[in-house]
C-alpha cells in the first residue's frame, strides 16, 4: 500500500511510467504483424529477424544519446520528446510500402523506445524515497507489461480488418498521445535541478513531490552529498573506465542487462505465433494465446511490485534465474517426439512468462537504477541500456533462424543453460542494492 504522504510520488511515477508503456507496446505490437507481413513481403527467417530486430538498432542509439539529452534538457522535456518521436514513427511504419521503409521507421521508433527505457526508471528513481523506491521503479515494468498486453489485444481485435498490420503499427499513437497530455503535469526531477545548480527550483520540486517537511529532510540529505554532486561535472567517459570501482559496476550492470534479454523470455514474447504454429495453432488462436501471455505477465508483475522491497533484489533474481532455467528445459523437451498437446505447451509457457515477470523483468531495471552513484548514473544507465538493446537485437534477429537451423529442443536448451549461468553469476558477484542511496 502507498501511504498518503507518498501519494504524489505514486501519481508522478505512474505518469512517468507511460514511457514504459510505450516501450512495451512497441516491442510487442510487431508480433501480431508477423502472420501478415511475412507473406506480403515474402520474408525468409533471416529477413523477418532483421525487420523485427531493427527496432533495437534505434534503441541502442536512443539509450546512449538520451543519456546526454536528459543531462541537457532535463528528465521531463526528454520524456515528452520521446512521445513526439514515437507518434511520428508509428504513423510512418503503418504507411510503409516496402520492407526497407518499414525497417527505417522501426529504427526511428527504436530511438524513442531506447530513450524511454532509461528515462522512465531514472525519473522515478530520482523522485522516490528510499523505502518505496524499488516499488516505484517497478511501476515502470508494470507499465511495460500493460503496454505489451494492450498491444496483444490490439493485434487480436485488428487482425480481422483490412490493412490490419498497418493499423497495428499506427495504434501506437494513442498511448503516446496520452503520455504527452499527462506528461505536462510532471515536475522536473529535483535531483537534476540541484545537479544543475538550481537549488531553489530543486527545493520547490521536492516540496511539490514530498511535501514541505520531507522535502527539507531530502534537501539536507542531498546537501550532505554536495561534494559528490559537484564532482559530477568532472566525470568523463574516459574517467569512468579508468576508475576501477566504476568499471566493475559498469560490467556488473551490463551482465545483468544482457542476461535479462538472452534469458529466452523476449523470444517467447516476440515470437509466440511462430512457437505455437509448430503445434498446429491457427492465426486467431496464436494471437489469443498472446493475450493470455500478456495477462500472466501483468499479474506477476504486480506480485513483483509487492515483493521487491520486502524480499530484496538479489533473492528475486536468483529465484527467477533458477526456475526459468528449469521451465525452459521442460518447454524444449516437450517438443521432443510426438506432437505435444497445445494445452501443455501453453501452461509451461505461461509459467515461464509469469516467473520472468515476477523476477528478472522488473528487478533488472531496479538494480540498474540503483547500482550507480549519482555522478555516473546517466552514463552508467546509458551504457547498460545500450548493451541491453544490443542483446535484444541479437536475440530477436537470431531466434527465428535458430528455430530454422536447430531443433526446438536445442533452441530452448540453449536458453536454459544461459539462465543457469546467470544464476551462478548472481550468486557469486551481485550484491543487494535495496539500501543504496541515490
Amino acid at each position: 500500500m502507498i501511504s498518503n504522504k507518498h501519494r504524489k510520488v505514486f501519481l508522478y511515477s505512474l505518469i512517468a511510467s507511460l514511457g514504459g508503456l510505450l516501450f512495451g507496446f512497441d516491442i510487442a505490437i510487431f508480433s501480431g504483424t508477423i502472420p501478415f507481413i511475412t507473406p506480403l513481403f515474402n520474408l525468409n527467417p533471416s529477413e523477418l529477424g532483421w525487420i523485427a530486430s531493427s527496432l533495437y538498432v534505434g534503441c541502442m542509439i536512443g539509450a546512449i544519446l538520451f543519456g546526454k539529452i536528459t543531462e541537457l534538457l532535463g528528465r521531463k522535456k526528454s520524456l515528452l520528446l520521446v512521445s513526439i518521436i514515437f507518434i511520428i514513427s508509428s504513423i510512418l511504419m503503418g504507411l510503409a510500402n516496402t520492407s526497407n521503409q518499414l525497417v527505417f521507421w522501426r529504427i526511428v521508433a527504436g530511438f524513442s523506445v531506447g530513450g524511454a527505457s532509461i528515462l522512465s526508471p531514472l525519473y522515478i528513481a530520482e523522485i522516490s524515497p528510499l523505502q518505496i523506491r524499488g516499488k516505484m521503479v517497478s511501476i515502470n515494468q508494470l507499465a511495460i507489461v500493460i503496454g505489451i498486453l494492450l498491444a496483444y489485444m490490439t493485434n487480436y481485435f485488428l487482425a480481422h480488418l483490412e490493412s490490419n498490420w498497418r493499423l497495428m503499427f499506427m495504434s501506437g499513437c494513442l498511448p503516446a498521445g496520452l503520455f504527452i497530455i499527462f506528461g505536462w503535469l510532471l515536475p522536473e526531477s529535483p535531483k537534476w535541478l540541484i545537479y544543475k545548480g538550481e537549488l531553489e527550483n530543486g527545493l520547490q520540486s521536492l516540496i511539490k513531490i514530498l511535501g514541505p517537511e520531507d522535502a527539507i529532510l531530502e534537501q539536507q540529505d542531498i546537501i550532505s552529498r554536495k561534494k559528490e554532486l559537484e564532482n559530477n561535472s568532472k566525470v568523463t567517459w574516459a574517467s569512468i573506465f579508468s576508475n576501477q570501482n566504476y568499471f566493475i559496476l559498469i560490467i556488473i550492470a551490463i551482465v545483468i542487462a544482457v542476461f535479462q534479454q538472452i534469458s529466452g523470455a523476449n523470444a517467447v514474447l516476440f515470437y509466440a505465433p511462430i512457437i505455437f504454429e509448430k503445434v498446429g495453432m491457427n492465426v486467431e488462436s496464436q494471437l489469443f494465446i498472446q493475450i493470455l501471455i500478456g495477462s500472466v505477465n501483468l499479474i506477476f508483475t504486480l506480485v513483483a511490485i509487492r515483493l521487491v522491497d520486502q524480499v530484496g533484489r538479489k533473492k528475486l533474481m536468483l529465484i527467477g534465474a533458477a526456475v526459468m532455467s528449469i521451465l525452459l528445459f521442460l518447454i524444449g523437451f516437450s517438443f521432443e517426439g510426438a506432437l505435444i498437446p497445445q494445452g501443455l505447451l501453453s501452461l509451461l509457457v505461461l509459467l515461464f512468462i509469469g516467473t520472468y515477470a515476477a523476477t528478472l523483468a522488473p528487478v533488472t531495471w531496479v538494480i540498474i537504477s540503483e547500482i550507480f552513484p549519482f555522478q555516473i548514473r546517466e552514463k552508467g544507465m546509458a551504457i547498460a541500456s545500450a548493451m541491453l538493446w544490443i542483446a535484444c537485437f541479437g536475440i530477436t534477429y537470431i531466434f527465428p533462424v535458430m528455430l530454422e537451423e536447430l531443433s526446438t529442443f536445442q533452441t530452448f536448451l540453449t536458453f536454459s543453460i544461459l539462465c543457469a549461468i546467470f544464476f551462478v553469476f548472481l550468486f557469486v558477484v551481485v550484491k543487494e542494492t535495496k539500501h543504496n542511496k541515490l
